[in-house]
């Protein structure tokens, strides 16, 4: 027996790896997992370069949990070590394998194997974060000299021991002495969950414990003529080792897409819009398969729904800073060995090869939204609103995707028509230019509380835009800033006559004396400090009184609920205009009534009636109000 200590240049490592290098405890069971397959991986090149001529028969990887004895433990039958590579690779920390293996194996082997982690490298020490002690049972693939099975014991501290030992076959049994503060992984399904999560798509088979199953009775059948099936237990297979997004998009179809979906969330019951297939061997190596879900509601939005994989390989399902913040919205599986892992999102942020690949998923994406507009434009419009929030997200934050995804965005009118932003420009061109040569979008937020307004903008034959989803504040401001001398403005942001300037302005039929006494008798109905009265010279046809509220005001408010624009303006009390318009009928008649009781009454109604059709009449003013409509009647 040998004793020595590990080559390190910190006294204890240990507390170290415990409290800095790993976030979690739990991804010690992924860093034993990947040796493992890292190991198995290493031994099948071999054999595919001749290197290793004997049978390898059976590679599954085995867990096994045994709560008695406080034992986890992890077998593979990979390449295993001789006593001389526990010590560079288990003792020298600095030494990698993988590295080894790569000089050891350039020219034609070596794309496969940069495709390997590195076996046994810093990792395996992250299994000294949940044990007193670790066992390392090895043996290597080689023969001759220098084969015999090595046993190596450590219990946490620099100290190890190193000794040969018996072992029948190759491959490496790693054995952890589960500590008291870390009962939580002596549970079955604790286990079962975390090799879920992390192993579930490895390259090599792995098995942990027994599942029951149902077999057919070879030529039995029951009264029914139906063939007899009966209980078996078999070895729980954990993982699918050839999942869609390592296979060829040429060889998978609709379905099984749709199928490799339902596998990565089988609690979810929607189906996907559509998925885009990632396949890159240069400059970088990226694969995957991202799906676009329906997006209707921000607030139900989750971003924790892309996996990140490294060789199969879980590593993370909080891919900010991998890939731009929109595209976090969409579900899938990215797999790329150029990702680097256990390191911070500033790094990943920083990092060149991160950035590449940010930049590629982009582009990626553009290219499939667009493919679809230009070969099916009548089911991509069925699709709109389902994908409009994702889209509208990635041109408000990403300046490239803007560029791009400008030819394909829609806007949807009141009439349920779609048009590209160009398309819409000329369309109200002529009728929405304002006397200062700027196009005037006017857009509705709510149709059916607006539906008076949009009536009056219609009857001047001006377009009315849908604009009711919750980014649409935040997208109408950054569609300001690109689109040259155009303003969008809520079409009951004013009178519609003031909406759209023209040049001409209708004289009113009051006099400057009358307007101020107007505008004296409704300034006593209303609050001052919520309503502003305002006296505007309209046409007869428009209404006496109306609401309306300020676009910028009203705009920076909504854009405030949701982030951005000015904090402290969601806070602010609401503000608006209380419209008069001096040349309509009834306005004449309150003003020739000489009666104080008829012309109180007709203030009141004409109050109530603009508060109405606003559903801002409510309470004792809602009950008066149908009261005092009643008299009128009668």
């Amino acid at each position: 027996m040998e004793k020595g200590t590990i080559q390190v240049k910190t006294e204890n490592i240990f507390p170290i790896i415990k409290k800095f290098l790993y976030s979690d405890h739990e991804i010690f069971l992924r860093e034993l997992i990947s040796n493992a397959v890292d190991a198995t991986q290493k031994l099948k090149t071999l054999v595919s370069l001749g290197k290793y001529k004997e049978e390898l028969g059976d590679t599954t990887i085995v867990v096994e949990m045994d709560q008695k004895a406080r034992t986890i433990t992890v077998k593979d039958r990979g390449i295993g070590m001789t006593a001389d590579e526990v010590d560079r690779y288990i003792n020298q920390i600095a030494f990698s394998s993988a590295e080894e293996f790569l000089k050891k194996f350039k020219g034609k082997s070596e794309d496969e194997a940069r495709s390997l982690i590195g076996h046994f490298g810093l990792g395996f020490y992250s299994t000294f974060m949940v044990s007193d002690k670790v066992e390392i049972l090895t043996k290597t693939y080689k023969k001759g000299a220098g084969s015999r099975a090595v046993r190596w014991e450590c219990d946490g501290s620099p100290e190890y021991t190193i000794d040969f030992t018996d072992k029948e076959d190759r491959g490496t049994i790693v054995t952890l002495h589960i500590a008291k503060d870390s009962d939580e992984f002596l549970n079955e399904y604790r286990i079962l969950d975390l090799l879920k999560k992390y192993c579930k798509f490895l390259p090599v088979p792995i098995i942990f414990g027994t599942e029951k199953t149902y077999e057919p009775v070879e030529g039995e059948k029951d009264e029914h003529g139906h063939e007899k099936t009966k209980e078996v237990e078999k070895p729980r297979i954990i993982n699918n080792t050839n999942p869609a997004w390592r296979r060829k998009p040429s060889e998978l179809k609709e379905e099984d897409y749709r199928v490799f979906y339902r596998e990565l969330y089988p609690a979810t019951f929607d189906e996907p819009l559509f998925n885009i297939h990632l396949n890159v061997d240069y400059p970088f190596n990226l694969t995957g398969i991202l799906y676009f879900p329906k997006i209707t509601n921000y607030l139900d939005v989750r971003k924790d729904k892309i996996q990140l994989y490294c060789n199969q390989v879980y590593v993370t399902d909080s891919v900010e800073g991998i890939v731009p913040d929109f595209l976090a919205l969409l579900h899938g599986v990215i797999d790329s060995p150029d990702i680097p892992l256990n390191v911070s999102r500033s790094y990943l942020q920083s990092d060149a090869s991160v950035k590449k690949i940010s930049s590629h998923i982009t582009k990626k994406v553009s290219d499939r939204l667009e493919e679809i507009f230009k070969n099916n434009r009548e089911d991509f419009e069925k699709k709109w609103e389902d994908i409009k929030l994702f889209i509208e997200y990635g041109m408000i934050s990403d300046e490239k995707f803007y560029e791009r995804a400008r030819t394909f965005t829609l806007l949807k009118n009141t009439e349920g028509r779609y048009f590209t932003l160009d398309d819409y420009a000329a369309h109200i061109k002529d009728t929405q230019t304002d006397k200062d040569k700027k196009l005037i979008y006017l857009y509705a937020s709510n149709v059916s509380e607006q539906h008076g307004y949009i009536g009056n903008a219609k009857e001047r034959g001006f377009d009315v835009l849908v604009m009711d989803g919750p980014l649409d504040p935040h997208f109408i401001n950054a569609l300001e800033m690109k689109l040259e001398n155009s303003h969008f403005t809520r079409v009951d942001a004013d009178v519609i006559d003031k909406l759209i300037k023209k040049e001409e302005e209708m004289p009113s039929k009051l006099s400057d004396n009358e307007k101020e006494t107007l505008k004296t008798i409704f300034e006593k109905t209303l609050d001052k400090d919520k309503f502003m009265v305002i006296l505007e010279s309209l046409s007869e046809k428009d209404p006496p009184v109306s609401i309306t509220q300020p676009e910028f005001m009203r705009r920076m408010k909504d854009m405030s609920k949701l982030g951005g624009g000015m904090p402290f303006m969601k806070d602010m009390p609401e503000h608006y205009n209380f419209v008069i318009n001096t040349n309509h009928p009834v306005i004449t008649k309150l003003m020739n009534t000489n009666e104080n009781e008829e012309k109180d009454r007709m203030t009141k109604q004409l109050k109530d009636l603009a508060l109405l059709s606003q559903q801002m009449l409510t309470g004792e003013d809602l009950t008066n109000f149908v009261k005092r409509s009643v008299e009128i009647l009668l």
